[in-house]
Order: C-alpha cells, then sequence, then structure tokens
C-alpha cells in the first residue's frame, strides 16, 4: 500500500469518512461496497479512485450496458412503448410505472443511481453531519427550468416541504429544508438516516424536483415544464405523449429531436409493436409473453438484476389473516423454485418472506430459506381452525403477475385453501390501498381487500420497502405493526456504517419471515428492449428511460 497517498487521500475526510475509507483498507469491505457507501454519504469518485488506488486496487466500478454499437447519430425520433399511466401526471401523488415514465422524462433528481452507486444530477455534492441527522446538498449552478427560469434552491425547500406531508413524511416535516444560498440547501431529518441520499433519488420516484409555484395537485401535463433533457409538448393519458429536446439542459444538447411514448394498456400490444418494428424500445417487459423479444435477432435486451418484487399480502388487523399461522401456511404452501421456473424462466432469485434482496450488500445469507412444505402448512391451517378457507386473492394485469396469480392459487390449493382469483385493469386496480389518508392504525394506507398481489419496483437501497409497507401506513396494505420491526428499521437507518446495518438488517429479516404480513416469493429482474442500432439509454426497470444520450447509431 501507498500510506503517503492514503493518508493525504483521507485528511480532509469527516470522521465518517475516515471510518469507511479505514475499513475498505483493512479489507473488511469489498471495492463495490466501499464505491456504492461512499456515494451515498457523499464521497467524490476521485476521492475514491485515490483511495483505490493507494491500497492496490485498480479496478473500475461496472456500469450497466447501454446497449448498440457505433457513434451516435444526431436526429431523429425515438418512439418507445410505455405502460398507460394510472392516474394524473401527479409528481407527489403518482403510484405506478406508467405515470413515472413521462413524469421522470422532464423532472429529475437531486441524485441520480446507477447500479446502487450515487451520483451527481441537480445536487454536485452532499454530505451528513456526524450522526447522519442533518445533510447539505450543493446545487448544480446553470441549470435552467424549461420555461428559462433559473433553478436554485428556493425550488429545492418547496419540493421538500410538499413531500413532507406525503411521500417524505417519515423522512421530514414542513421547514425540515433550509436554503443555505441560492446553491446550498441544508435537510434536518426527524430522525438520523445513513441512506437518505437514496430518497432523493430515482428509487424514490416522487422525489423529483419541481419548480418552487407547484402546489400540490399541480400536473406535468396541466403545467409543463422540468430541467430534464426533454420538455413536454403534448399528451393523451390514453394514446401517448411527445417530448421535444432540450437545447439547454445541464448534460448538454441530446442528440435525438424528439421522444414519443406509445401507451398501451396490455403487455402483447406493447410487445407486438416493438417486434413489428412499430416502435424502437419498450420500458419494460416480462419473460410471459415476451418471446418476439428475448429470440429476435434485430432486438437488445437488458437484464436488470435488482430488488423488484411482487408482495402477496394478508391482512394482519382484522379477517382470516390475523393468526399468524395462517400467513405462515400460505408462505409454506408456496414453491418458489417453480414459480421462478415456470413464471420468470429463470430471470429472478429466490426471495424469503421479506423485502432485503441478495444484491444488498448486507442481506443476510445465514438465514434459512423457507421452503414448500404441503404437510406443515395443512398442519398450521387445522391449528388455526381454518381447514378449507376459501378466499378471494386480486391482483393487477400487469406483465407476469397474471400467470403467478394462476400459479399460486394452484399451489395453494393443495394446502386446502379455496382461492378465488380476481383480476383488475391496472388503470382501475386499487384493492390494495384504496384510501390513502385513514387515520386508522397503521395510519395511511386501508379500504383495500384483504388478500392479493401488489408490485413492488427495483430500489437501490430497500429503506421504501421497510418504511412505507411495513413500519408506516402509507402503502401498508397489510395492516402490519410490529414495534420490534419498526425498531429494527429505525436502528438500520440510524447506521452509518455496514456493520450497523448488516446487524439491523438481520433482524428486519427474521422478523418479517416470522410475521409474514407479506409472502414475498422471489425478486425479478426488469427488462427493457430496443433496437440494435439504438444505443446511449439508462433505465432503472422503475419506469425511468434516460434519454438524454440516447440516439441511433445508424
Amino acid at each position: 500500500m501507498d500510506y503517503s497517498l492514503f493518508d493525504r487521500a483521507r485528511r480532509n475526510a469527516s470522521p465518517v469518512e475516515i471510518e469507511l475509507v479505514e475499513a475498505y483498507a483493512k479489507g473488511q469491505v469489498t471495492r463495490r461496497a466501499f464505491v456504492q457507501r461512499g456515494s451515498v454519504i457523499g464521497l467524490s469518485f476521485a476521492f475514491m479512485g485515490s483511495v483505490i488506488a493507494a491500497c492496490g486496487d485498480d479496478d473500475k466500478p461496472t456500469t450497466t450496458s447501454a446497449g448498440g454499437g457505433g457513434a451516435i447519430k444526431q436526429g431523429g425520433t425515438l418512439r418507445v412503448a410505455a405502460q398507460q399511466p394510472a392516474g394524473p401526471l401527479d409528481p407527489v401523488a403518482m403510484a405506478d410505472l406508467g405515470t413515472y415514465t413521462p413524469v421522470v422524462t422532464a423532472f429529475e433528481y437531486l441524485v441520480n443511481t446507477v447500479e446502487a452507486t450515487l451520483e451527481p444530477m441537480l445536487a454536485e455534492s452532499w454530505s451528513p453531519n456526524a450522526d447522519g441527522s442533518v445533510w447539505t446538498f450543493k446545487l448544480r449552478s446553470g441549470v435552467k427550468w424549461h420555461d428559462g427560469n433559473p433553478f436554485t434552491a428556493a425550488d429545492v425547500v418547496a419540493t421538500m416541504d410538499r413531500l413532507s406531508g406525503s411521500n417524505l413524511k417519515a423522512y421530514i416535516s414542513e421547514g425540515s429544508t433550509k436554503a443555505i444560498d441560492d446553491l446550498t440547501v441544508e435537510i434536518t431529518l426527524s430522525t438520523p438516516d445513513g441512506q437518505f441520499p437514496h430518497q432523493v433519488g430515482p428509487y424514490n420516484p416522487q422525489a423529483v424536483i419541481t419548480p418552487k409555484d407547484f402546489v400540490l395537485g399541480t400536473t406535468l401535463d396541466a403545467k409543463p415544464t422540468g430541467t430534464g433533457a426533454f420538455k413536454l409538448v403534448k399528451y393523451d393519458s390514453a394514446t401517448g405523449a411527445t417530448f421535444e429536446a432540450n437545447t439547454d439542459w445541464w448534460g448538454g444538447k441530446p442528440f435525438l429531436d424528439k421522444l414519443e411514448f406509445v401507451f398501451s394498456a396490455d403487455l402483447p400490444t406493447m410487445v407486438s409493436g416493438m417486434a413489428g418494428g412499430a416502435v424502437d424500445a419498450i420500458v419494460q417487459f416480462s419473460v410471459i409473453g415476451g418471446d418476439a423479444l428475448l429470440n429476435n435477432p434485430d432486438v437488445t435486451v437488458q437484464t436488470i438484476r435488482g430488488a423488484a418484487h411482487r408482495q402477496i399480502w394478508m391482512n394482519c388487523r382484522e379477517g382470516d389473516y390475523t393468526d399468524v399461522r395462517v400467513r405462515q401456511a400460505i408462505a409454506l404452501g408456496i414453491d418458489r423454485d417453480a414459480l421462478i421456473a415456470t413464471v420468470l424462466k429463470g430471470k429472478g432469485d429466490l426471495a424469503n418472506d421479506h423485502p432485503i434482496a441478495p444484491i444488498y450488500p448486507f442481506f443476510d445469507a445465514s438465514q434459512p430459506q423457507r421452503t414448500r412444505d404441503v404437510a406443515k402448512a395443512k398442519q398450521l391451517l387445522k391449528d388455526a381452525g381454518k381447514e378449507g378457507m376459501a378466499a378471494n386473492m386480486y391482483f393487477p394485469d400487469l406483465q407476469e403477475i397474471p400467470q403467478l396469480a394462476q400459479v399460486v392459487q394452484s399451489q395453494l390449493k393443495e394446502i386446502g385453501l379455496d382461492i378465488t382469483i380476481t383480476q383488475e385493469t391496472v388503470v382501475d386496480g386499487e384493492e390494495w390501498c384504496k384510501v390513502y389518508d385513514s387515520t386508522v392504525e397503521p395510519a395511511g394506507c386501508d379500504g383495500g381487500m384483504d388478500f392479493g398481489i401488489v408490485d413492488y419496483g427495483p430500489r437501490a437501497v430497500p429503506d421504501v420497502y421497510l418504511v412505507k409497507a411495513y413500519a408506516t401506513g402509507e402503502w401498508n396494505s397489510a395492516h402490519y405493526i410490529s414495534e420490534p420491526f419498526r425498531a429494527a428499521v429505525k436502528a438500520y437507518q440510524g447506521s452509518l456504517d455496514l456493520d450497523g446495518q448488516k446487524a439491523a438488517i438481520k433482524d428486519i429479516q427474521r422478523i418479517a419471515n416470522e410475521d409474514v404480513p407479506y409472502a414475498i416469493p422471489y425478486f425479478y429482474n426488469s427488462l427493457i428492449a430496443h433496437k440494435k442500432n439504438v444505443a446511449g439509454i439508462h433505465a432503472t426497470g422503475l419506469g425511468h428511460f434516460y434519454c438524454g444520450k440516447a440516439g441511433f447509431t445508424s
């Protein structure tokens, strides 16, 4: 090791930064984990590169292939098949993949995420105080809104205040964000959170930064604006949206002249449009029904391995599922290996009834994997007095979920459950959470049915799952309350070091697996596709389809 270079690299670092640097130097964390964690607490890539060089490791971080080959040409219109929005283009209230796509094409975040590593977006740098309770963001200068007005700290403050009553209410309150100057904001959290920058990035979609004069309920189509690479010029919720290139984009003039999103309410239409040449790309598709793309020599398919999953929720507050033995029986009745083989065609990872995916650096691989046990499931149902129980399972018409519902229905029949399945359209299906502002504990998501399947897209860290689906009521369709679980989440969020996060996550995995408010059978790979002559697309698998550096190669 070059100790002189190492000492210079850490000389001006904070105690939190020094702790991470020393852990890496001692071999306690991998290079990948060092880069991921360092990006969260605000270490620059130059700084991390100097530390890696000092420690004798010159591996370069990997990035997701953008596809295509050759130089990108200037000009052209990229036609993209996308899911039809289920609601208004409301940056704060949006809650589905179809709505995310057009909204995040116009608006941007403070930070960007590439393979769980944070990068600058509207913020050029960020850093925490000693315990992670206060985060300071230095904003990018020279950024303009699409109408020509300058982007400033006042826009960030107003956005955070709007989100304090909804998307970020578990983290901040109104007035928590203050402008230090025109290009610096300070965010004081309700409790320390060592992962907070992820909450103002793409994997928390509603955290897009909107202008200071927006109010709750303002929609993008009613007031087109943004700081992104493309400007909204035409929108029809049934057919599609047209965006023109923003030549004043801070990231440089885009190669493309236009983006055209072609909406559809069903996957077969999107896949056939892509296979037939009606569109140049598709935001997301599943292996079920996607053979025309997976086996097409003219199409490039990108696979994004992540934490995206399906939650089979069960009402823990009232009804048939209040007895944990019923929930455990259902979890034991599911054949996870068979689901991955048949529903995902192998493109996924086993899940263990908790939302911590194997891709996370703090994942506890020592936890025993739950496997199918029909006899034990039957006994649990008998002990709970629920033999032969009938139930209705609701699910959306989205990607592979209808096939998942059918297979689960068949598997649970073998443990003695009579399951009726009810499919809803993505646009209308809200049986998982009809009332978002309930005052009944856990306050928030309420009014839905007792049993069903809901989709959760990929996240670079599991905070959204843990906080919104388990620890609070905002998306808690299971109405699950567990003080030990909430305490473990608080311990995880308050940890600025990987060891502390691992200890808390171990408890989180155990409690969720034992209580089973949600049966989670697998983590699925997100699939996107585009023509061979298209390059430069950066997709997250959560509706983001960034094309600021994309275009045609021939």
